[in-house]
């Protein structure tokens, strides 16, 4: 499970963890230095969380409110690890343990994160993550710890009954042709 190293404990600015109940799975609040200009906040520095190198940075717009994007996540040797933050709006975040052979297989666990709080979620190699929006023009940033490759790409149900994820939508979400048709976890296992 990566961990935050001993040496970023010792730095003023290392942020806060709230494990989620699945390996490796957690909320990441950093630290803000706040006057009356505003505030300042650390949000990555490398070797925070052990064996985890970021190589790519994405970054996307939500404009309407219910708008569920995922769940997404790519095959080995692309796999990726992702620490996502929201810079503006709110969403909740969900990541499903699809790591072939793990106790928590198939299990979800989500955060609310807001731009406001400015709490992360750092999704560990061998989740499928996705998210919701529950504010207009949510913009969500995330890190990952390998290159997008299409070819490696899979995307589970939004609505898998065998995962049941309680999303917090109003009403039926705004999803884009290839999450609508996507294939329940089942339907893939043999992929994975």
């Amino acid at each position: 499970m990566p961990i935050i190293s001993g040496a970023a404990r010792t730095i003023m600015s290392a942020p806060e963890l709230r494990p989620l109940g699945l390996d490796g799975l957690m909320e990441i609040v950093p630290r803000r230095h706040g006057d009356v200009r505003g505030y300042f906040a650390e949000v990555w520095r490398d070797g925070w969380i052990e064996g985890v190198r970021f190589v790519q940075d994405n970054h996307s717009l939500s404009r309407m409110t219910g708008t569920l994007r995922g769940l997404h996540f790519q095959l080995d040797p692309a796999a990726q690890a992702k620490l996502v933050r929201v810079v503006a709006g709110a969403v909740f975040d969900v990541a499903v343990d699809v790591r072939p052979g793990s106790p928590s297989f198939g299990q979800w666990a989500g955060a609310t994160l807001t731009a406001e709080r400015g709490n992360m979620l750092f999704v560990p190699a061998g989740f499928a993550h996705g998210y919701a929006t529950l504010e207009p023009d949510s913009e969500v940033a995330y890190k990952a710890s390998a290159t997008y490759d299409p070819a490696l790409e899979r995307v589970i149900r939004w609505d898998d009954p065998a995962i049941a994820i309680d999303w917090p939508l109003a009403g039926p979400p705004i999803l884009s042709p290839r999450d609508a048709a996507a294939p329940t976890l089942a339907d893939i296992r043999h992929e994975l």
